[in-house]
């Protein structure tokens, strides 16, 4: 089972990822401050109504972020599961 981090605020689609047996957990951006927050997942979803708000330029990780602005959420569902192909 794939864990997903998703941001709060995206509880619609944190529920349609659950339902398609993802292990989902929400978090706020003040929780991505912590170096190793986003290790042990497998994909992040956030949303892109602050440029920076994941603070993607000054985070190295290997986990793919998918920018779920103007996205459904299986069109989210399908994003993910190409980055983890």
């Amino acid at each position: 089972m794939k864990n997903i981090a998703v941001q709060k605020g995206l509880s619609h689609v944190a529920a349609y990822l659950k339902n398609a047996g993802y292990r989902v957990f929400e978090f706020d951006t003040s929780q991505k401050n912590h170096g190793d927050f986003f290790d042990g997942f497998d994909a992040v979803v956030f949303t892109g109504l602050d440029d920076n708000v994941m603070g993607i330029q000054n985070t190295r990780v290997n986990v793919p972020f998918i920018e779920a602005s103007g996205m459904t959420p299986e069109e989210i569902k399908d994003a993910i599961e190409r980055k983890l192909q």
